[in-house]
């Protein structure tokens, strides 16, 4: 399992705030706040009772100390189809622990693929990990640093043209799950 932990640890400063596609990404991990927590599921039953148990922990600790989590998925959703099922089981329980408004989950696999994007296109590598991740995220953190972003809605796109500018031999050092 600390293999998994250490190939998200090196996703997460690499990609994520080694290319900046999250601009938020570097303080709270540079403070210790972002938690990596690698599971190994035997069945979908005991992810359900891990993500819970996660987003307890992320609920009763204060966000001083815990600002994020990113539930690193082994054996498990290996299928971006059932990943995306999985999805939306995990916003049913959002609501269903009325979390909804105070957590989202972001979403990142292996084989993301953006709905109007083809298979091979770069711009999936924005939301591409080395394992299937659920990442619990502090809605008001995550206004806070929004309304303090000069434009947010230009970041999607300015990731997308990040990683379509990326090198062959940059994809497969920063991408070796995907590129080996």
């Amino acid at each position: 399992m600390n293999s998994l932990a250490e190939a998200v640890e090196r996703w997460l400063d690499e990609v994520v705030i080694g290319l900046d596609l999250c601009p938020f990404a570097a303080a709270p991990r540079r403070r210790g706040q972002v938690r990596i927590a690698p599971c190994r599921p035997v069945d979908e039953d005991e992810l359900g009772d891990t993500l819970l148990a996660e987003l307890r922990r992320l609920a009763e600790t204060p966000a001083a100390e815990l600002e994020t989590t990113l539930l690193a998925i082994d054996g498990l959703l290996g299928d971006f189809d059932d990943y995306l099922r999985y999805l939306d089981f995990a916003d049913l329980l959002l609501r269903q622990y009325g979390w909804q408004g105070e957590f989202q989950i972001a979403s990142f696999h292996p084989h993301y693929r953006f709905a109007d994007a083809d298979a091979d296109d770069p711009a999936n590598l924005t939301n591409r990990s080395p394992c299937p991740i659920l990442h619990l995220i502090r809605e008001a953190s995550l206004s806070r640093v929004l309304a303090r972003h000069p434009d947010p809605d230009a970041i999607p796109t300015a990731n997308i043209r990040r990683v379509r500018a990326l090198s062959a031999g940059e994809r497969a050092r920063l991408f070796p799950y995907l590129f080996a």
